[in-house]
């Protein structure tokens, strides 16, 4: 898995891939002539005593010395540029995937388990490349040409390296064996760590509201000790790895300096050929040691790109017709409906016996619902909570598809839709107000990119949010922390409604959109949104019955079904359901 994810994305960079190889070459070639070099300067030049073959050899080296640190410099630059252009396309994959998935798809894996396989994971296979365009082409090279040479210098010593090389085999082998698992442990510990750091950060206030504070320390200390163990057991048997190798190569460094003696003394090898059997001898375990090294690294950056691969083979279940992965297509007209390019007639709503169950539920959250929302009618929906309301506004834009029923918009089934197009066609204000950091206008002009200042000001004054702009150091340019976090509930769900408010849609969505606003301000609100909607299809969830009353039709869910569905007025001489509501909203309103 690792090798064809690291292959796939080199596929794109192969001219540089192969320049990589052929200068990791040259570099080797070069390194490994040195000793050859070296041996005859010491027999043909000392001790001969020939001054002009010694400078002659000399100044080759030299030049052979320049081209070996020539080459490893450009071969290490143009690894390390690719190494980064595959971590920046990973993670751009990622992005890309991770966007197309539903909330359920996303819940499976995890927001903090996505950060870690977006950031933690692609540097460990970006840090593996970088070790691979290093060593990976050099060191059996190395090991092939030292081998080879070694041979021609002195065929008894090479028995030593025969002998020396099984040892460190089974060294790499048991140290790799036991990092494995380790690795992937470690990459799950991980994921830990940070989803309790997550939840630690975001439930502040619950965790001080509860005195909670020394369960959760106690709880990370918990999960970071365990990470540390993990990283301490794998990094000692790293660790442990440097010495083993140090003492074999030491070892062979002793016997062939004590062999090759005695073949110098008894005439049947000369000096050079022995320092240049040395260096090469060096040269092979040096090309293991670097084997070692990238085999050490790669069960952790395999145990990542088993993680990454798991998300990008994670097909979206929610998918427009021949989207692909859900990404924005041309539009091709289905055969019952417009031509694409033509704007949908109008922005009627129709759910037709739809049902939703989240996989593995006992009860479905929704089931046989059927309404149709018409332009120009605002259309509420009530009931109490968990009945199922933000569910069925969520199956509109398809930010979930229903297991059973149809729902169309503007007479097209949303499935024959592509995304992009069908989300283009709305305006939601989602249940929790959610601000991206950055300033006031860039906010605003998510809903509409185009939007001049005017335009700006336009949707906040029709939000009731004008006001405490004007008032913010900067006004449009006031600065936005991440979440919104800087602004009060209700003024986030104003700033979230101009967002809405700027994008001209057949139909708006609001998801409880005012339940943070204060009376006086939530009804000169819906008074200023009802000239700007008055040709829309409005879809609101509602908590108070006060705001609704003028509604053309509210919706009553119960435990997921639609229990009953008119005006304020048929409602309360018909539903119980409604009536309970209304009775209980009108008794703590004459009390309040």
């Amino acid at each position: 898995m690792l090798l064809n994810l690291i292959g796939r994305l080199l596929a794109a960079h192969r001219m540089t891939v192969l320049a990589i190889i052929c200068l990791q070459l040259v570099q080797t070639a070069a390194n490994l002539m040195l000793p050859t070099l070296n041996a005859a300067i010491i027999d043909d030049g000392i001790v001969a005593g020939n001054t002009p073959v010694i400078l002659r050899l000399g100044v080759a080296m030299a030049g052979v010395a320049a081209l070996q640190v020539g080459a490893a410099i450009a071969a290490g630059y143009l690894g390390a540029v690719v190494a980064m252009r595959v971590g920046r396309e990973l993670r751009e994959e990622l992005f890309a995937r991770v966007q197309t998935l539903s909330s359920q798809e996303v819940g499976v894996f995890g927001a903090p388990s996505l950060v870690t396989r977006a950031t933690n994971d692609v540097t460990q296979i970006q840090n593996l490349t970088v070790l691979a365009f290093t060593m990976l082409v050099a060191a059996p090279a190395s090991f092939i040409g030292g081998i080879a040479l070694a041979l021609h210098q002195d065929l008894a010593l090479t028995g030593i390296v025969v002998a020396v090389i099984p040892v460190l085999a089974v060294i790499m082998f048991l140290i790799v064996r036991r990092l494995i698992p380790l690795y992937r442990q470690g990459q799950t510990l991980i994921d830990r760590i940070s989803r309790v750091l997550r939840e630690q950060i975001i439930g502040a206030n619950v965790i001080r509201g509860f005195v909670r504070q020394d369960h959760e320390i106690r709880r990370f200390d918990a999960a970071n000790k365990d990470l540390t163990r993990n990283n301490l057991d794998s990094a000692l048997l790293v660790a442990r790895m440097n010495p083993l190798i140090m003492v074999v190569v030491n070892l062979s460094s002793v016997a062939v300096v004590w062999f090759g003696g005695h073949r110098i003394q008894s005439g049947e090898m000369r000096l050079g050929a022995l320092t240049a059997f040395i260096a090469y001898i060096l040269q092979i375990l040096i090309a293991i040691m670097m084997a070692m090294y990238v085999f050490t690294t790669a069960p952790r950056a395999a145990a990542c790109a088993e993680r990454i691969q798991a998300v990008l083979d994670t097909e979206p279940s929610i998918d427009g017709p021949a989207a692909g992965h859900g990404l924005a297509v041309p539009d091709k007209a289905a055969p019952d409906g417009p031509p694409p390019d033509r704007p949908v007639p109008d922005g009627t709503v129709e759910f037709r016996d739809v049902a939703f169950a989240y996989p593995g539920a006992e009860a479905p959250v929704l089931a046989g619902v059927t309404f149709t929302a018409r332009p120009g009618t605002t259309t509420a929906i009530v009931g109490a909570t968990g009945s199922g309301k933000t569910t069925l506004l969520n199956l509109l834009p398809r930010f979930i598809d229903p297991t059973e029923g149809t729902i169309s918009v503007g007479g097209r089934e949303t499935r024959s839709l592509p995304l992009a197009s069908l989300r283009e066609r709305m305006a939601v204000v989602p249940q929790h107000s959610y601000l991206f950091s950055g300033t006031l206008a860039e906010n605003l002009r998510m809903g509409r990119p185009d939007a001049g200042d005017g335009d700006l000001w336009r949707a906040l004054e029709t939000a009731q949010a004008a006001e405490f702009v004007r008032e913010l150091d900067g006004g449009l340019d006031a600065p936005v922390s991440q979440g919104g976090t800087n602004f009060s509930g209700g003024q986030r769900q104003r700033l979230c409604i101009a967002r809405a408010l700027l994008r001209p849609a057949p139909v708006y969505v609001f998801d409880d959109s005012f339940s943070a606003l204060d009376y006086g301000t939530d009804e000169r609100l819906r008074a200023a949104l009802e000239p700007l909607l008055r040709s829309a299809t409005v879809l609101v969830v509602a908590e108070r019955v006060s705001t609704i009353v003028d509604a053309g039709l509210i919706l009553v869910l119960e435990d997921g079904r639609l229990v009953a569905q008119g005006t304020h007025k048929e409602l309360l001489a018909t539903s119980r359901t409604y009536q309970e509501i209304a009775a209980s909203q009108l008794v703590l309103e004459e009390t309040a």
